[in-house]
């Protein structure tokens, strides 16, 4: 049991189910809020308990509609300012314009600092967010930043598999690293395929590094966007003899032609988690599982709240 008067847990509309999750693990009521719109759109939030000296936390993510949700956001953290709380926690189980992080051509903005500049001036003491697409993400906030992990949940799921001749593969160099700690975790071997980006939607995959003929694989990412990556990737290794296909991934976005990709594709299982709420048509994926990250978060807002280390939680 974990009640105490002195913590209000609040939710946006962007995924109130993963909300009501997180309060439930923490044994506190859903914080009270009013949120409408006047007539001509705008978005009024209207903080329904008193937060006074409270130590606050607002659960949103930032996925459909992107621009909708970090509003909402940007407004209830003002809201919960005015009202005199005492420490802000924005709990973003999804990051949105995360990958907008460096200028890699002229004339381009990097909205993921925008973004980060924004949260603080609304008005956040601490962000806790959850599988960030770059690491070094945490230093565009000049608050605090908890940087949580999915693996736990997933790496449990597919461990209680017990997957014989398991090669976990990186379907881009820049997942390397979660790909090798999967492996580690996993006891898999580990193998990597290297893209190359067409467009912002489409990837060609080329050499495979690593076995997989013979093999049983998962394939891990933090984001399935469109799937152009992911679909690429299993393409390339089921021509070079790989068998039962598995896909874990923290973000299932599944935005643009990824649905209809991802169900012609050969892959026996799609595992995903609840840091987005799916898309109405993921029933035309019938080998999709979702998995819960509330307990993680839930966690994660307990030991913030009692001043506890979060990087204990993985170690």
């Amino acid at each position: 049991m974990f009640l105490n008067d002195n913590i209000k847990v609040f939710g946006g509309t962007s995924n109130p189910e993963l909300t009501a999750k997180i309060c439930k693990y923490l044994s506190v009521p859903i914080g009270g809020a009013k949120i409408e719109r006047f007539p001509d759109g705008e978005k009024i939030i209207k903080c329904e308990d008193d937060v006074r000296g409270k130590d606050c936390f607002v659960v949103q993510s930032g996925c459909r509609p992107v621009d909708e949700n970090l509003v909402e956001l940007l407004i209830f953290l003002d809201c919960l300012k005015r009202a005199s709380a005492n420490r802000i926690t924005a709990v973003i189980p999804y990051f949105g314009y995360a990958r907008q992080d460096r200028k890699d051509e002229g004339r381009v903005p990097i909205t993921a600092k925008l973004v980060s500049n924004l949260i603080t001036t609304a008005g956040a003491d601490r962000v806790i967010a959850m599988d960030l697409h770059a690491v070094q993400l945490q230093g565009f906030f000049d608050i605090p930043v908890d940087h949580l992990f999915a693996e736990p949940v997933l790496t449990g799921y597919f461990r209680s598999k017990q997957i014989p001749d398991l090669t976990v593969v990186s379907p881009d160099v820049g997942n390397i690293k979660r790909a090798a700690a999967y492996a580690r975790t996993l006891n898999g071997q580990l193998a990597i395929v290297h893209k190359k980006r067409i467009s912002g939607s489409e990837v060609e995959s080329g050499e495979i590094i690593g076995e997989v003929e013979g093999r049983n694989i998962l394939m891990c990412d933090d984001i399935i966007s469109t799937a152009g990556t992911i679909v690429g990737a299993v393409e390339a290794v089921k021509a070079r003899g790989a068998k039962k296909i598995y896909i874990g991934s923290t973000h299932g976005i599944f935005a643009g032609e990824a649905i209809e990709r991802l169900s012609k594709a050969p892959i026996d299982e799609i595992v995903a988690t609840d840091t987005v709420p799916l898309r109405e048509d993921v029933t035309k994926l019938k080998n999709l599982k979702t998995l819960t990250v509330a307990e993680i978060l839930g966690e994660a807002i307990k030991r913030t709240h009692r001043n506890e280390s979060i990087s204990a939680m993985f170690t």
